[in-house]
């Protein structure tokens, strides 16, 4: 944003002979004058070659600019924290490798690995026997020598070992055992094909699965970098004209010239109380894997004009708090006008009030006319 803020102090030379000393050559009527608060200069005067106005047009759709950072893909990213208490044996990849699903990552030596696959050696054990015992009171029932309630209790006992065998063995399977030898050895493979990211873990290290808990970082961060989101903060004054689906092009300083396409996937229901912004998500293709995750980025998208008029951004005067233009009324007539505006962007400025549509405001030479105003404001009122 690049309007001119002026200052309180107001230059005595600014104008040369704008009050006449004693013995001035030049005849006072070629002096500018403050004629109902309008700056006016004498038709032929010199100084009107420094003056170039524009047009007030109509205001097009703005643009609107937000920071963030690109992060990786929750949908395709997999945190690895372990299951079992163990050590660290050995590590099979490292961090910027290419692996599959299923892929063996690192190998721990683990006790509680290996207690598991003793229960479900004990559950296929009692499964067996228990079995064995349901057969046995079968025929003695059906012979008439067993009760009821042996039968009842043989079949219970059945249920309870199958039910146990069932659960043992699928949570050996689970982490890639089988369930029929106790070896301890805990394989730490891959959920999903994609880019090893992060390893933190390194041999002889002791790892609990209560790391998770404790807020310790996960042993392999695995992504597939070819798709990304983008997290963006955006203002309050920004949130009417956010939504999903939104078209959003990002440009980052790793590639200078070059647009990245996002769309908006998510707008946070609520406010960051310490900034003040709220959370915008968006997604976009990275194929090409020119981004990369921590990246920062700005975007920017298309909104509805709020402002009906536009000015050139070097039209626009600050000064004590307030913003202003000089309207040119006629050739050498100028008005001083407190516009309000609705941001600047490009060079050029969003007009809420203040100006109307086809009027022309200074953009050379609209700082000399409102230190011109104020001095002849001053000289007026002495």
């Amino acid at each position: 944003m690049k309007i001119l803020v002026v200052g309180l102090a107001v230059a005595a030379a600014v104008v040369a002979g704008s009050g006449c000393k004693q013995g001035d050559a030049t005849p006072k009527s070629t002096q500018p004058g403050l004629v109902d608060g309008r700056v006016v200069f004498p038709p032929g005067s010199e100084q009107l070659k420094s003056f170039t106005a524009q047009e007030v047009k109509a205001a097009g759709p703005r643009k609107l600019q937000l920071t963030g950072r690109l992060v990786w893909d929750e949908g395709r990213t997999v945190r690895m924290f372990p299951a079992f208490g163990g050590r660290v044996t050995r590590i099979l990849v490292r961090a910027g490798d290419t692996v599959t699903k299923g892929q063996t990552l690192a190998i721990l030596a683990s006790p509680d690995f290996g207690q598991a696959q003793a229960d479900a050696r004990k559950a296929k054990s009692d499964f067996a026997l228990a079995q064995k015992n349901l057969a046995r009171v079968r025929d003695l029932y059906a012979a008439g020598v067993a009760p009821r309630k042996d039968l009842s209790s043989s079949e219970a006992d059945y249920a309870r070992a199958e039910a146990e065998l069932t659960r043992a063995t699928e949570k050996v399977k689970l982490y890639g055992g089988n369930g029929d030898s106790v070896d301890q050895n805990l394989a730490l493979a891959s959920p999903i094909g994609g880019v090893v990211v992060e390893r933190n873990i390194n041999p002889g290290q002791e790892l609990r699965p209560d790391l998770q808990l404790a807020n310790s970082p996960a042993m392999f961060v695995i992504t597939d970098p070819s798709h990304l989101w983008v997290q963006l903060d955006a203002t309050e004054s920004q949130i009417a004209s956010l939504r999903r689906g939104q078209i959003v092009q990002l440009r980052t300083d790793a590639w200078p010239g070059e647009t990245f396409t996002a769309t908006i996937e998510a707008v946070s229901d609520f406010i960051d109380p310490a900034t003040r912004t709220v959370k915008v998500r968006g997604s976009l293709d990275n194929r090409k894997r020119k981004l990369k995750g921590e990246m920062f980025v700005t975007a920017e998208l298309d909104a509805p004009a709020i402002a009906k008029l536009q000015v050139p951004e070097k039209a626009v005067l600050s000064a004590d708090g307030r913003n202003y233009v000089f309207i040119e009324e006629a050739p050498g007539r100028y008005a001083r006008a407190e516009v309000t505006l609705d941001g600047v962007h490009d060079g050029v400025a969003g007009v809420m009030s203040g100006v109307e549509l086809g009027q022309k405001v200074v953009v050379d030479g609209n700082l000399f006319l409102y230190r011109l105003h104020r001095q002849l404001a001053v000289g007026a009122a002495d």
